[in-house]
């Protein structure tokens, strides 16, 4: 069997797409993963299996509209490829200075090849970005909620969903996938 980890995408933010870990942990068992874990509210999942990271992505998407009613973007990565993702940040110092305001940001397919170039056209407040193999890595000093960085347009830049992760919950979901 794989560790694999499973990071969901905008779910219980606010007061809208509720989707609690207990629910989300019976519906991976419903699934057949093994040794499921979540972490934190916001969809970070480590689970045991057999099989691809898409066939895992695609099974949870489908799992959840069926279960809970709702699209959700799942991105899943092996424990391997995790420890590599960690292990290849190039802003591991400031995340050691500012865990919060250094972000893994993690998309459906690979972002495209103008994104970083982008992505730092438009940054603000000294924020930038900084790609590594197929993620991205964003640094916010002036805080992520201060920035014009929104959502929707990370999207459009990357070409696909994009779910980010600050260094203390990439580090935390390390640890839970044994690493």
């Amino acid at each position: 069997m794989t560790t694999f980890i499973a990071l969901l995408r905008s779910i219980n933010v606010g007061s809208t797409r509720k989707l609690p870990m207990a629910d989300l942990r019976g519906l991976c068992g419903e699934l057949g993963f093994a040794a499921v874990q979540t972490y934190i509210q916001s969809g970070n999942v480590v689970f045991n299996a057999e099989g691809s990271t898409d066939t895992h992505e695609a099974a949870l998407e489908q799992g959840i509209t069926r279960a809970f009613g709702m699209h959700v973007d799942v991105m899943v990565r092996t424990a391997a490829q995790w420890r590599q993702i960690v292990a290849g940040s190039p802003l591991r110092s400031e995340a050691e200075a500012e865990a919060n305001r250094v972000l893994l940001g993690v998309s459906k397919r690979p972002p495209r090849t103008d994104a970083v170039t982008k992505l730092n056209e438009r940054a603000t407040l000294g924020e930038r970005v900084v790609a590594a193999g197929e993620v991205l890595w964003f640094h916010y000093p002036g805080g992520v909620g201060r920035s014009k960085w929104t959502p929707a347009l990370i999207d459009r830049v990357v070409g696909s969903p994009l779910t980010a992760r600050n260094w203390r919950t990439v580090q935390q979901v390390a640890e839970m996938a044994g690493g």
